[in-house]
């Protein structure tokens, strides 16, 4: 009874990964029609593929107010709206200006689930099962990722017109979604910390945690009195107490970017064009990608409470590494024949799969403590969507100014970085409950 409560809850708001996965891929197979359709500059193309980037940034910013305000799971209601009302107002928009404001609206959906979602999760879960239920989050993002270009694929046989249903289609799994928070119960932690409603939490947490529900709201309530007992200023996210969880988020978040996933997301096909592939090939090794990302992240969820966040990170960075130095080294030597260059990027994916992108929101929602978790999720969640829009935005101009070499030589360097970090400063949070990790990193 236990278990399946608290999976049936964490899969509903993992729903909200999928659909952030969805909206974020969706627009691929969209782009050049809606170009053609209202005649858009360059510029204007520009705008109207980032505009939900532009959303994503301020929703991911702006995510820990309303969470703590409002609740989790009343945010989650905000969350799954907006995605609806995105979803058909892209579809239906008579004009370039009103698809731009829906676009926008999605990117907020986007950006305050990722804050808001593994926050959720992580604080209704056991300590035993949270990163593999944490890892749904993640699990769904990719799974939204792969059926959104699925999704395309098969609508785009339609009509010329076929744009419209691939934005449109996503209304289905966000009007489910929004039926389905209905039936999830609100934060236990919050409803302790911000609500003082300790008979409601208690509840909750007995369906959580049976045998030690008792003990469990005591340590919240002493996680409570500990930290307002240490300084006044315990809400506040930089003051001095807090700053290892804000360096190990921030710092973590960074190198999730600098590695180049998000390069490799967006401008695969332009990628493989340059090692050498025909337009052809290169959609089908995209499609190849999105497999390997599918298949890996679920073999890091069902691992990484049994080997740790940290050897996860480990196995990853060294394999990052090599795979992005044989990119390099490729363009380098100028042997593009063949496809190397897709199987090392393919390579590349399944260690990041297995490691950054399984592990980050996982680690970031458990590393601060409860009086600060959603503002810290929101730093974490921020840097990761500021950095994400920066590399985005800078690589066609170096890969074009600079040449592949150099680009993934650098992206290599920066993973050297990463394994040095996690080797020295990165600790392991498996099996901790999250008062335990938080006297840990905070306390020592």
């Amino acid at each position: 009874m236990t278990k399946n409560s608290v999976l049936a809850w964490s899969m509903v708001v993992a729903l909200g990964g999928f659909l952030f996965g969805f909206d974020t891929a969706v627009i691929s197979g969209a782009e050049k029609s809606i170009q053609q359709f209202w005649h858009l500059s360059v510029f204007e193309h520009g705008l109207t593929i980032s505009i939900a980037l532009i959303g994503t940034v301020i929703g991911s910013l702006l995510g820990s107010r309303p969470s703590d305000k409002f609740g989790r799971k009343n945010t989650l209601y905000f969350v799954a709206i907006a995605y609806l009302l995105s979803s058909l107002g892209t579809a239906v928009a008579d004009n370039w200006t009103f698809f731009l404001v829906f676009r926008f609206l999605g990117g907020l959906g986007v950006g305050t689930s990722s804050v808001t979602a593994p926050i959720y999760i992580s604080e209704v879960s056991p300590a035993e099962k949270r990163g593999s239920l944490v890892g749904l989050f993640q699990f769904n993002v990719v799974l939204g990722i792969l059926i959104s270009y699925l999704s395309n694929y098969l609508i785009s046989q339609v009509d010329h017109d076929s744009w419209r249903w691939m934005l449109g289609v996503q209304a289905v799994p966000s009007l489910i979604f929004l039926i389905l928070i209905k039936f999830i119960p609100e934060s236990p932690r919050w409803l302790i910390l911000r609500k003082g409603e300790d008979a409601k939490a208690l509840a909750i947490l007995r369906i959580i945690n049976p045998l030690n529900c008792d003990s469990e709201l005591k340590a919240i309530k002493a996680s409570e009195a500990d930290s307002s007992s240490r300084t006044a200023s315990s809400r506040n996210l930089f003051s001095l107490q807090y700053r290892t969880p804000v360096f190990l988020a921030v710092t973590f978040a960074f190198f999730n970017q600098v590695s180049g996933i998000n390069a490799i997301i967006y401008y695969a096909p332009r990628i493989f064009e340059m090692a050498g592939l025909g337009a052809h090939s290169s959609l089908l090794s995209t499609v190849g990608i999105g497999m390997i990302n599918f298949i890996f992240t679920l073999i890091a969820i069902n691992i990484i409470d049994k080997v740790g966040r940290r050897l996860l990170m480990l196995i990853g960075s060294v394999g990052l590494i090599a795979s992005l130095f044989l990119v390099a080294f490729t363009f380098y030597s100028q042997n593009l024949s063949g496809f190397s260059v897709p199987i090392y990027i393919m390579i590349f994916i399944a260690f990041f799969a297995f490691s950054q992108g399984a592990v980050i929101w996982v680690f970031i929602s458990e590393i601060f403590p409860n009086q600060v978790r959603a503002k810290g999720q929101t730093l974490g969640s921020s840097t990761h969507w500021i950095m994400a829009a920066l590399v985005a935005f800078c690589f066609p101009y170096f890969a074009e100014k600079l040449g592949g070499a150099t680009t993934f030589f650098f992206f290599s360097g920066m993973m050297v970085l990463q394994l040095i970090f996690v080797w020295k400063f990165m600790p392991e949070t498996k099996g901790r409950s999250l008062e335990q990790i938080e006297t840990n990193i905070i306390l020592h």
